[in-house]
Parts: structure tokens; C-alpha cells; sequence
């Protein structure tokens, strides 16, 4: 493939377990002087990433994008959720996005102990509440599940939203409502045959521009395969027993989910991450899933090489 960059952007996936701001930084510093077109921190049980982006706004003077991928609904409230996210936006300089999504049913129940009733419904109301606020607008919403009336004083450029959507009714709404979308366990064939059709429908039958479909792809460069596949058997494990990601999973027809990671050669990674823009996705949210030491810098080696 040479030094082209297969025509889409190239996020670093910046992980789920980083533990303090020092370490966002580091994490944000190498995507920084890499090459990467922007960064993405996902929210998990570690740093919130809105504040953790925010806070490291000043040592990536090359990264044109930031964004959290994916800052679950449940368990907050869009005025809530909009002013953390201007006040981020206030320090990024509009380079900041905000990508959201409604959960799973599971994760609800177990951490949260709240109920899952109409996620779609909710997510939708969470929407019309949210995106007047981040573009500097007062909201006015009485909704069945929520309402918000107020304006915020912040000033800050206008936050862009990715939606994560795997379901043909929570994609056809990113498409009809919002920037794009953001996913992940998403091989080429399934954003081929399901993500990119259904969004792409919906956001021309609203009249709005194509949508960015980032999607999100583990790699590790390696001489030593073995160990790499063991790490994508327990990762793709864990999201089986997400029903919406086992459904994409199974979509994507591969005997081993794990085959998900690009793992081997660069050579063999670049042509996997090329198939994803032939596929459909406009933006890449790259992950280094790697067993070691050895092949994590090998994969962070390769990926400057290839930007720079």
C-alpha cells in the first residue's frame, strides 16, 4: 500500500484501563507525534475521557480530532453531559467530539441497578435534549423519559456526536440525527452489507450529509502470532455476551471471531485496514492489542513509520 493513508482518518484508540492523567497524556503525546489524525478514549472504569482529554489539550498541537468512543446515556442527564462536554470543547478549541451511546442491558442492570425500557426512545429524547446545548442553543424538552430547560453560559465552537449503533433502528437514527457512528466487533462485510447501507439510507431520507463510520480494528504487528490470537480469542470472548455484538460477530461469517484482530505483518495489517475503507468506514479507531512488550512497540513502531 505504500505511505498512502487508504483515504480515511487514522484515530488512535487510546484504551479502556488508563488509570491517571499522566498516563492520558503519554497515551496522547505518541498519537500526538505519530502521526495520527486524532485521538479516542473510551469511557470505561478508569479516567473519565472528557476530562482526561481535556486536561491534555495542550500536548497535542497535531491532532486534529479528539473523542470519547463511547460515553454511555444511562445514568445521566444531556444538561449534565453537555456542559462537561463544552467545557472540554471550551479547552480543545473545537476539536473535540462527543460519541455516546446507550449501553447494553447488562451492563445497566449490573452497575447501575437501573431499568433498560426503551433504550431507542430514551436515546432519542437523550439526543434532543443534548444537541442544542452543545451548539451553544438553550433547550426547551418535555420528553417521557426526560426534560430539560435551560441555556448554558460556556463558550465554546459547537460539539459534532457520533452515535454507537449496531441495530437497524439505532442506526437508522445516527444516520437521520447525528454526525455518524461509531462501532466496534464490526468486520468489512458487516459494515459493507448491514452499518454503512442502513446509516447511509437514513441520512440521505433526512437530507443530510454522508455519515463518518468509525470503526473500531485491533492490530499487532508480530513474528509470533500464537500468543496475539489468544489475546483476540479473550477479548472477543467478552463482548459475546453482549447479544448486539455476538449478532455482529456471527454477521461477519468468520470461523473465530478472534480473525477480527489484523494480526502478522504490517504488510498483512494494512491490507485488513484497507478493507475497511473499501467496505464503507471513513474513519479508523486504531487499538494495539498486543500480548507483550516486544510486539506492542513493534505495532507503535510500524504505525509512525506508516503516518510519518
Amino acid at each position: 500500500m505504500g505511505g498512502d493513508r487508504l483515504g480515511m482518518r487514522w484515530g488512535l484508540a487510546g484504551g479502556t484501563t488508563i488509570a491517571s492523567v499522566a498516563e492520558a497524556r503519554r497515551v496522547a503525546r505518541y498519537a500526538d507525534a505519530a502521526g495520527f489524525d486524532g485521538l479516542w478514549i473510551s469511557h470505561a472504569t478508569a479516567v473519565d475521557p472528557v476530562v482526561a482529554l481535556a486536561c491534555v489539550a495542550d500536548d497535542i498541537a497535531n491532532l486534529a480530532e479528539v473523542g470519547t468512543s463511547v460515553v454511555p446515556l444511562y445514568g445521566r442527564h444531556p444538561i449534565g453531559l453537555a456542559q462537561l462536554a463544552r467545557t472540554a470543547q471550551s479547552a480543545l478549541g473545537g476539536r473535540f467530539t462527543l460519541g455516546i451511546g446507550a449501553a447494553s442491558r447488562g451492563a445497566v442492570a449490573t452497575t447501575m441497578g437501573l431499568g433498560w425500557e426503551h433504550p431507542l426512545a430514551f436515546t432519542r429524547e437523550f439526543i434532543d435534549g443534548l444537541q442544542p446545548l452543545l451548539a451553544g442553543r438553550p433547550v426547551d424538552l418535555d420528553g417521557a423519559q426526560l426534560s430539560a430547560h435551560v441555556a448554558l453560559t460556556i463558550d465554546a465552537p459547537a460539539t459534532p456526536i457520533l452515535l454507537a449503533a449496531l441495530g437497524p433502528r439505532m442506526l437508522e437514527l445516527a444516520g437521520r440525527r447525528v454526525h455518524g457512528t461509531s462501532v466496534g466487533q464490526c468486520g468489512p462485510r458487516t459494515i459493507a452489507t448491514h452499518i454503512a447501507p442502513a446509516i447511509r439510507a437514513a441520512a440521505a431520507a433526512a437530507g443530510r450529509p454522508d455519515p463518518r463510520i468509525m470503526a473500531l480494528v485491533r492490530i499487532c504487528v508480530t513474528d509470533e502470532p500464537a500468543p496475539a490470537y489468544e489475546l483476540a480469542r479473550a477479548t472477543a470472548s467478552r463482548y459475546r455476551q453482549v447479544p448486539s455484538y455476538a449478532a455482529v460477530q456471527d454477521r461477519e461469517g468468520l470461523a473465530d471471531p478472534a480473525e477480527l484482530h489484523l494480526i502478522g505483518s504490517w504488510e498483512r495489517v494494512l491490507d485488513g485496514l484497507a478493507a475497511y475503507g473499501a467496505a464503507g468506514a471513513t474513519d479508523l479507531r486504531l487499538e494495539v492489542a498486543a500480548p507483550d512488550e516486544a510486539s506492542r512497540e513493534a505495532t507503535r513502531e510500524a504505525l509512525a513509520a506508516h503516518l510519518g
